[in-house]
């Protein structure tokens, strides 16, 4: 990805509006397969957006079990 990745929440909203267009149908099938590809990479951004936080929670729990 050339430029720079979006911020969860931006990527979250894309992707919501790509599912929108997408049920709404009425696109041709080029536009549904870009619509389609496009949210995908959306939600794979969404997916490592979560993984890091899930990550930063899990250090924080290790790092305040270590403590107790």
């Amino acid at each position: 990805m050339a430029d720079e990745e979006p911020g969860y929440e931006q990527a979250r909203d894309e992707l919501a509006q790509v599912v929108a267009k997408l049920e709404a149908g009425g696109l041709s099938l080029e536009d549904s397969l870009a619509l389609w590809e496009r949210g995908e990479e959306l939600a794979r951004v969404c997916e490592r957006h979560l993984a890091g936080a899930r990550a930063k929670v899990d250090a924080v729990l290790r790092e305040a079990e270590s403590q107790e």
